[in-house]
């Protein structure tokens, strides 16, 4: 196995209708930002990072550290954007890496505007692509709460197995109760 930092990954990938980039620009966070805060009812419901506003300096400095996190071959996040207007759709990242594998798993989240029109399903494909074929990974997992009925969409689209649900695996996103948790996978 190739040490990981020596990889050469690309910073953005191109699909028929996004394009996904490494959040590498100064600025990033204010559009991030807005996103959030025009999905803030559909993500605080899921994500625990959405359990209030953010600044968008708090955001700035998040995405400068999945910057720093990419560079260090760690994890990939990539935002999305649509290749016509250039409006910022969402994110997706490739996480959780296990270069002894290697294997990780994939996250995303919406602009609640956008939802509906099968971006976030065109952009998990092409991470999945990227991390099967670029990467040689021999697993990519997706995991969600059984109840995201949004989220649990894609993977069932894009051909991820449901591998089972565990019960009272996790807390919900906002801490009050346990949930249940699909874990679904690809392999190479």
């Amino acid at each position: 196995m190739t040490e990981p930092i020596l990889l050469d990954i690309p910073f953005q990938i191109e699909t028929g209708r996004l394009l996904l980039r490494a959040p590498n620009r100064t600025g990033d966070g204010s559009i991030v930002n807005q996103a959030i805060r025009d999905s803030f009812d559909e993500l605080k419901a899921w994500l625990p990072f959405a359990q209030k506003l953010p600044a968008v300096v708090e955001t700035e400095i998040n995405l400068r550290k999945a910057h720093i996190n990419f560079l260090k071959r760690e994890s990939f996040r990539f935002l999305i954007f649509h290749r016509e207007t250039d409006d910022f759709i969402g994110t997706v990242s490739l996480q959780g890496i296990d270069w002894s594998i290697p294997k990780g798993e994939i996250g995303y989240w919406i602009n609640t505007r956008f939802s509906g029109n099968g971006y976030m399903t065109e952009a998990v494909k092409a991470v999945t692509d990227f991390g099967l074929n670029q990467l040689k990974f021999k697993r990519i997992e997706i995991r969600c709460e059984s109840t995201n009925l949004k989220s649990r969409a894609i993977p069932e689209k894009l051909g991820y197995q449901l591998e089972g649900i565990l019960r009272n695996e996790d807390l919900s996103a906002d801490g009050s109760r346990l949930t249940d948790t699909c874990y679904y996978s690809i392999i190479s």
